[in-house]
């Protein structure tokens, strides 16, 4: 009898600890999502000590990416919500998410936030924002030896962007209409890695793309890939929590006035001057 009880328990174990798995990226999900069951930022005081989860696209350098030579997450923005987290006695989790999933991500509850080179342009009324923090623009890369100079020359070529992308939204908006129009395909891919894998196997002409993970590419691999000098967007990124949420957006904004205003968040901006952050953070306070 003791031993069909253990073996019933165990498999309601598994059963639990199945249901609790999200549908982010599973690569670090065991080690990163370690944590996750606690209690999340109460919105006072009073929750230090608690986990603070952030949802992020695990393949968007400069904000978030997989650092190989510590086999650890980085970026940015992980950077920023590391000192956040330290700031107000949180624990960071650090959430790799499918960016396709990121709305379930954060209605369920299975991330706080999401914090990733987030558009807030357009999708104000859709989450609760922290004031935005980086003004950033939308560009084309192309093959270093392409033939394409400006955006007329993309007519009648295959573009490709991430799906769900801040880049994917200006291509659909009434504004490039006329430009989206003129390209034989807009395709779409999981990830801006995969689209520059696509680009430099001649798959595909051109890519719209944030220009921070542009600016990253390239300077890993300058003889493959370049940019064109005419941006076609431009936006401002934001930290996004569920609507309604303003416990903890106020408690996180709080956190990052202080880091501005004492210069720590110019800091970290520091750290990726290579990709031209310090040169698009927003410091009005």
């Amino acid at each position: 009898m003791k031993k069909l009880l253990a073996m019933l328990v165990a498999g309601t174990m598994v059963v639990s600890l199945a249901a609790c798995g999200g549908s982010g990226t599973s690569a670090q999900s065991t080690s990163q999502d370690e944590g996750t069951e606690a209690e999340a930022p109460a919105g006072n005081e009073e929750a230090e000590g608690q986990t603070f989860t952030v949802g992020f696209d695990a393949e968007y350098p400069p904000y978030g990416y997989l650092d190989v030579e510590t086999n650890d997450y980085t970026g940015f923005d992980l950077e920023l919500a590391e000192e956040v987290c330290n700031r107000r006695g949180w624990k960071l989790v650090k959430k790799p998410i499918n960016w396709d999933n990121k709305d379930a991500e954060i209605d369920s509850g299975s991330i706080d936030c999401i914090w990733s080179g987030m558009t807030y342009t357009g999708r104000e009324e859709q989450y609760t924002w922290s004031d935005p923090y980086v003004d950033n623009t939308i560009v084309i890369a192309v093959a270093a030896d392409s033939d394409i100079k400006t955006l007329d020359d993309l007519a009648g070529k295959v573009v490709i962007t991430q799906s769900e992308s801040s880049a994917l939204t200006a291509l659909e908006s009434d504004e490039l209409a006329n430009l989206t129009s003129s390209f034989a395909d807009l395709q779409q891919s999981p990830s801006y890695n995969t689209c520059f894998q696509d680009l430099e196997a001649g798959a595909v002409e051109a890519i719209a793309v944030d220009v921070g993970p542009a600016r990253a590419q390239i300077a890993k691999s300058p003889d493959k890939f370049r940019m064109l000098d005419e941006p076609i967007s431009s936006e401002q990124l934001g930290v996004a929590f569920k609507l309604g949420n303003t416990e903890l957006r106020d408690q996180v904004q709080e956190t990052l006035d202080e880091m501005i205003a004492d210069g720590t968040f110019l800091e970290i901006a520091n750290h990726y001057a290579d990709d031209n952050i310090p040169d698009m953070v927003i410091l009005k306070k």
